[in-house]
């Protein structure tokens, strides 16, 4: 019984960095953040599973989540967008040798 505990942990374990590793893939920052914290909370929900049936059903569906995480992670890599301010480094016009960004004139209606 131990030997299948402590199975089920390092399967959990690795889809755990798993899921993580595959969600900061996405290219956008709120479905990246979004993945995340998905992750984060289902592992947090379910962290007190002591089935071992139950385990494994969790784990599958993991597992299925990972597969969906990977399509669109490939998805969302063509459509590239601008970086946003919250994720720090450079955005818009770079211009200048300390990382300013110099936001272009509005040209809409005055």
């Amino acid at each position: 019984m131990a030997a299948v505990a402590d199975s089920s942990a390092l399967q959990a374990r690795s889809l755990y960095r798993s899921l993580l590793r595959q969600s900061r893939q996405f290219a956008a920052y709120n479905f990246r953040e979004y993945a995340l914290r998905r992750t984060k909370d289902a592992f947090r929900d379910n962290q007190h599973l002591n089935d071992e049936h139950a385990i494994q059903e969790a784990i599958q569906k993991g597992q299925k989540e990972l597969q969906v995480l990977k399509r669109q992670t490939v998805v969302s890599q063509f459509f590239q967008l601008d970086r946003l301010v919250v994720e720090g480094g450079k955005t818009g016009k770079q211009t200048g040798n300390e990382g300013g960004v110099v936001r272009q004139k509005d040209t809409g209606w005055d």
